[in-house]
């Protein structure tokens, strides 16, 4: 039964999806910044080769299933296709595989040496791709093909593996025509961001992490096999498929490309393919218990043990609006359901350059300026009962915050924690509590941050001592 839903999607800027996925300043800047490297790599290539030049976006981007950088130097992930084309076969073109990456790379490291194009490095060629960073967040991946236009086939150039068939533009075709309703193909869309989000948020060891074009494999005929004719809401239809993903990976880790189905997607050990089974029955349990709370807070707190800060509390769709809101409103919003344990939180900001600079309160604080020391204490912790731990968590908000992808951070389980006023905005510091696992109380302390940071005291004039 739903509890969330329009804390995963709604008209709201502070859903789940909007806190997963890139903002329109941020799609806007990656894609001025590929279609500048496009035009500038098939210029070059072409003088380079004599070889009529293509490029054709893929992966993530293209299927609009793009997600956030989930820690600080993960980023935003972007693939550009560049395609070599002849007629014939592969080996008919004038480099080896291995030699049409070289000239990529070469083409990539004189781009990055040019200041005005933003570019942060250029990696070390990839077996299937060359890498290029650009500021502030974001890297794009350009694999490179041979295309023969007459015959409408493809193959991956690689660094060691020569020719290897792939056609990336026939994965994406059987997506974009599994569902002819918009609003399937939209929710479809945003089931595949929910779980690259968990997985990467789950999974801390990138090898062991399913690549993007196999999630959106899985997830996406898992979608096709639900009867959702009771199902409308993306916490329920989620639920539902993350079930049907796991049972089909305990009974069989292969995952067919059904572009190719003589090509395995799933190129995890078996140790990682039995350890993501774990984590999915993980995903699902956390998924059953929060469709079952019984309140929309609660079973918010729940999801955020999926999607840990990105996932939102009821007070920041209910608040998004408001600019910085009045006591009462604060009040109403920080208001507890029927706990058992309430709370009471001690804050004291005291400014890094100016400390005559305080601002204090106990559940709530006066608006503050950038570059605070915040300091936040749990002040009847020895009123907790027995087995009881708590949980942290920083959720900002705000075109600051975001635009660094500073969406939030779990913030600690001790008593106390500390933090920095760093963006303008209204942020939010939620902490939970627990006994034996069952959430007991929680609060929020809302800090309104406003302004630049306070110019540093002056100094008061020494007394000059005159002889008379």
């Amino acid at each position: 039964m739903s509890r969330a839903a329009r804390l995963f999607h709604s008209k709201s800027d502070q859903t789940l999806y909007s806190r997963i996925t890139p903002s329109s300043d941020q799609f806007a800047t990656q894609q001025a910044r590929w279609n500048d490297l496009a035009d500038f790599l098939k210029s070059r290539l072409k003088d380079d080769t004599g070889y009529a030049m293509s490029t054709w976006l893929q992966g993530s981007y293209k299927f609009d299933t793009q997600i956030r950088p989930w820690e600080s130097g993960a980023e935003f992930d972007i693939d550009l296709g560049l395609y070599f084309e002849w007629s014939g076969d592969d080996d008919d073109g004038e480099y080896e595989p291995e030699g049409f990456k070289e000239l990529v790379q070469n083409a990539l490291l004189d781009y990055a040496d040019d200041s005005e194009n933003d570019a942060s490095g250029v990696a070390d060629p990839k077996e299937r791709c060359c890498r290029i960073a650009f500021k502030p967040d974001f890297h794009i991946d350009v694999p490179s093909y041979h295309l023969d236009r007459g015959a409408d086939r493809r193959a991956l150039a690689t660094e060691t593996r020569g020719w290897e068939e792939s056609d990336p533009k026939a994965v994406y075709t059987w997506f974009k025509d599994l569902h002819g309703d918009v609003a399937d193909r939209a929710q479809l869309r945003r089931l595949v961001c929910y779980s690259k989000m968990c997985a990467a948020l789950k999974i801390e060891d990138e090898t062991a992490r399913p690549s993007s074009i196999m999630l959106t494999v899985l997830v996406a005929e898992a979608f096709g096999e639900l009867d959702r004719s009771d199902l409308t809401d993306d916490d329920d239809v989620l639920e539902k498929t993350i079930t049907v993903v796991a049972d089909r990976l305990d009974a069989d880790t292969e995952v067919p490309n059904p572009a190719d189905t003589g090509e395995n997607l799933n190129r995890l050990t078996a140790d990682a393919s039995k350890d993501l089974v774990a984590r999915l029955r993980e995903f699902e349990d956390t998924a059953r218990r929060a469709n079952t709370a019984t309140s929309e807070e609660s079973a918010a707190e729940i999801w955020t043990e999926a999607f840990e800060h990105f996932f939102p509390m009821p007070e920041d769709v209910d608040g998004e609006n408001g600019g910085e809101r009045s006591e009462a409103t604060v009040a109403k919003s920080t208001a507890l359901a029927a706990y058992a344990f309430d709370p009471r939180i001690y804050i004291r900001a005291v400014s890094r350059d100016n400390d005559s600079y305080v601002r204090d309160g106990v559940n709530s604080i006066a608006t503050i300026v950038k570059n605070c020391s915040i300091h936040f204490e749990l002040i009847n912790a020895d009123e907790l009962p027995a087995g009881a731990s708590v949980r942290w968590t920083v959720r900002n908000r705000g075109h600051d915050a975001w635009s660094k992808n500073d969406i939030g951070h779990f913030a600690g389980a001790e008593r106390t924690a500390d933090e920095h006023s760093a963006y303008n905005g209204n942020h939010a510091m939620d902490i939970t509590v627990y006994q034996w696992g069952r959430i007991i109380g929680r609060r929020r302390v809302e800090i309104n941050v406003r302004g630049g940071v306070v110019p540093p005291r002056n100094k008061p004039m020494k007394r000059i001592l005159r002889r008379r």
